[in-house]
């Protein structure tokens, strides 16, 4: 008879994702999963079944919490340039005990390109994000609060790619000042 489970699930999740998210699939070690989630080596094998499953679980519930709260913003009633400085905000100043950078920016850039399964969960994760932008800017364009000339397509495009950037430059050491001047110009951009 197998013996039940004696701890959070969830809670050992979202500590193996945080040591994911400091240090990288490749460079997170059985061994550091063992001492961020607390649990042994083979309560993490027989609950989450091999490094890689892990890692897919815990990107998914990292790419579901941070883009659904992405979606929210940009589809809550402000104006649009509020909503913009809400999510470039959010990496000027993160949440004092998150790691620096973005798991998802750390897994495109290590994973995406040789597996399949994380580059498509990338993939999804990013369309989403850059639909739900889209649509905020296009209603912004339909509202007169953009110019009739902006594209919307673009715009968000720049959106993420200077999120990204942000975070790679956070990742890189860069300041809450420079990281601020960044969102501030790209939000004079738009």
């Amino acid at each position: 008879m197998a013996r039940p489970r004696e701890f959070d699930e969830d809670r050992a999740m979202d500590a193996a994702m945080r040591a994911f998210w400091r240090s990288g699939y490749e460079a997170t070690s059985t061994q550091d999963l063992c001492a961020a989630t607390g649990l042994g080596r083979s309560s993490i094998y027989n609950t989450f079944h091999s490094k890689h499953a892990l890692f897919e679980r815990a990107l998914t519930r990292y790419m579901t919490a941070r883009t659904d709260a992405a979606v929210t913003a940009l589809e809550r009633s402000a104006p649009i340039h509020d909503k913009l400085r809400e999510l470039l905000w959010e990496t000027v100043d993160p949440p004092a005990d998150d790691p620096v950078g973005c798991l998802v920016v750390n897994s495109l850039v290590e994973l995406a390109p040789r597996d399949e399964v994380i580059g498509a969960a990338l993939t999804r994760d990013q369309t989403r994000r850059h639909e739900a932008l889209r649509a905020a800017l296009a209603a912004a364009r339909s509202d007169r609060e953009l110019p009739k000339t902006a594209n919307p397509e673009a715009l968000a495009h720049f959106v993420m790619a200077t999120i990204s950037g942000m975070r790679v430059m956070a990742r890189g050491g860069a300041d809450r000042n420079t990281l601020a001047a960044v969102a501030e110009t790209a939000l004079t951009a738009i």
